[in-house]
């Protein structure tokens, strides 16, 4: 098995779930099992062949963050940033745990070419899921084939516990 969209969407997935508490209802901060379970009609997005959706944090049409198996799409007070997740590290989380009685916060990767791009995270619980989507990708793109062959297998034999309708 090679690295798909399809390996990295269910990879990220399992991560998301795994590490996120239930029940999975948050106010921005959603994870897609699949692309048509994404339902903003004030977000146009143009997705490349083969790209899945993994998770988003969205405010409103002006103001999200959303995270694909190839690409992380921020738009904040209108204005788009699009960063490939090839060659991309993590810098930061920001105040995931939402101190000081937040409920947003930025996270930051740094791109293959040095740009740093952020992304929105909402705190407490539901930071898990871009937390972990982001993470996962990051991860992914170091492991080989084989590799991401035997961590699909490791997690597809578990995946009675974690079911994505959960």
């Amino acid at each position: 098995m090679s690295k798909t969209d399809k390996s990295k969407h269910g990879l990220c997935i399992a991560a998301i779930r795994r590490n996120t508490v239930k029940p999975y209802d948050f106010k921005w901060t959603k994870f897609y099992k699949a692309n048509s379970d994404f339902s903003y009609s004030g977000i146009q997005l143009e997705l490349e062949e083969n790209e899945l959706l993994i998770c988003s944090t969205i405010i409103d049409s002006e103001n999200y963050s959303i995270l694909t198996t190839q690409r992380l799409i921020t738009k904040e007070n209108g204005i788009k940033s699009i960063g490939n997740l090839d060659g991309v590290s993590k810098k930061s989380y920001g105040n995931i745990k939402g101190f000081g009685n937040i409920d947003l916060t930025f996270g930051l990767v740094r791109l293959e070419n040095g740009a740093d791009l952020k992304y929105f995270i909402e705190t407490r619980e539901a930071s898990m899921v871009m937390v972990y989507g982001i993470k996962m990708l990051i991860e992914i793109t170091s492991l080989t084939d084989k590799n991401v062959e035997n961590l699909t297998r490791v997690w597809n034999r578990q995946s009675d516990k974690f079911q994505l309708g959960d």
